[in-house]
């Protein structure tokens, strides 16, 4: 689905737990707390507006991509300390096996 400009007019009060990572930080995973079902207005490639109720795994997806356009990561909905320990490893790692 390619959106243009969307935005999220509706969220469940549902929320649902999944495990979600990122190619921002490949190799990490998190279980991250979410609405279960929301409803995204946008605009697609030929211009039109559409409304799309969106529930479970592609409602997911959809926050965690909106997420990015915020500058938001999935580590920013994880407990401090999570979030430390995550990043803590990757840099450690992503520093020692940097390439030359």
């Amino acid at each position: 689905i390619k959106m243009i400009n969307p935005e999220i007019i509706y969220f469940s009060s549902n929320i649902t737990e999944r495990e979600e990572g990122c190619l921002s930080i490949p190799g990490y995973n998190a279980q991250v707390k979410r609405p279960d079902s929301i409803t995204v207005n946008y605009i697609d490639t030929d211009k039109n507006n559409i409304t799309l109720e969106a529930n479970g795994l592609l409602a997911t997806c959809i926050q965690h991509e909106i997420d990015h356009l915020n500058g938001v990561l999935f580590i920013d909905h994880i407990s401090r300390l999570k979030r430390e320990v995550i990043l803590r490893k990757a840099i450690k790692e992503f520093t020692t096996n940097k390439l030359v």
